[in-house]
């Protein structure tokens, strides 16, 4: 299958299309730079210059595919309703080339992105065979720059590996190289209107990973109050005291996805994310 992947030089997205060219599919990388375009190429894959403003370029990279997978989105947190809205018109644009084909499009959901979803469940009744992934917000891995990085790095800072309360809140987490091949799946034989969880762990303890990054820092672990989690841990303090537990069964029986590589604790045992 030829597959336009957006995102496809990103921590995620490189993974993903390792993935599909491992299992034999043609793979057309989105990239905006000469360094997106070699690395690419270095992987293997075919290079589509192109950005997501760029709704012209979206639609013949979709077009052009036998499926779509679209994994791209601005990280931008000071104007995050003017990235949901780019990310709108990138699913529009990509399902208007796809209509009436019965090719798959496969989205990422994100935060508050409910309008991008309905945009990409509505494609199934015109022909499109669209399904979401919701990802756990830890996403773990070498090369990880998400929420457990900046965890470690606070904790670097402050000195403490903090956790709110009594830290029995729970954080959901799948490895990179499981959610690649989750999305390789989805591609392959996601049924319209598919929800997907990628999820491994379904609630890592916050107190357990505290510990963890307490030990291989060596700095204490400690408990504190909601009300000083803001002050910790900045933009992280309301994230850091949810209990957010997420399951992938229903999605493991639907595609038989089976993740198979190591949780967040025993990644984070590893030590690659210390050793800086």
């Amino acid at each position: 299958m030829r597959i336009f992947v957006t995102g496809a030089t990103g921590y995620i997205g490189s993974t993903v299309v390792s993935e599909l060219i491992r299992a034999g599919h043609q793979v057309v990388g989105l990239t905006r730079s000469d360094r997106g375009a070699a690395a690419l190429a270095a992987a293997g894959a075919e290079v589509h210059q192109g950005t997501l403003e760029d709704l012209d370029s979206l639609q013949r990279g979709a077009a052009a595919a036998e499926g779509v997978i679209h994994l791209a989105f601005r990280h931008d947190f000071s104007d995050f309703a003017g990235s949901l809205g780019m990310d709108l018109r990138a699913v529009e644009a990509m399902g208007e080339a796809l209509k009436g084909s019965g090719k798959p499009l496969v989205i990422t959901a994100h935060a508050n992105g409910e309008a991008s979803e309905n945009a990409a469940l509505a494609l199934n009744a015109q022909g499109v065979r669209a399904s979401i992934v919701s990802l756990a917000p830890t996403v773990h891995g070498e090369g990880d720059k998400g929420f457990v990085p900046r965890l470690i790095d606070i904790a670097r800072e402050k000195g403490v590996a903090a956790y709110v309360g009594d830290g029995a809140n729970r954080w959901p987490a799948v490895h990179r190289l499981d959610a690649a091949s989750l999305f390789r799946l989805a591609v392959e034989s996601a049924p319209a209107g598919a929800r997907l969880d990628g999820v491994h762990d379904e609630g890592v303890p916050f107190r357990d990973i505290a510990s963890v990054i307490g030990k291989h820092l060596n700095v204490p672990t400690a408990s504190i109050s909601r009300q000083e989690a803001d002050a910790h841990f900045g933009f992280l303090g309301m994230l850091a005291s949810l209990d957010i537990p997420r399951s992938s069964a229903q999605t493991q029986s639907l595609l038989g996805w089976r993740p198979v590589h190591a949780a967040l604790i025993p990644d984070l045992e590893q030590g690659h994310y210390f050793s800086k």
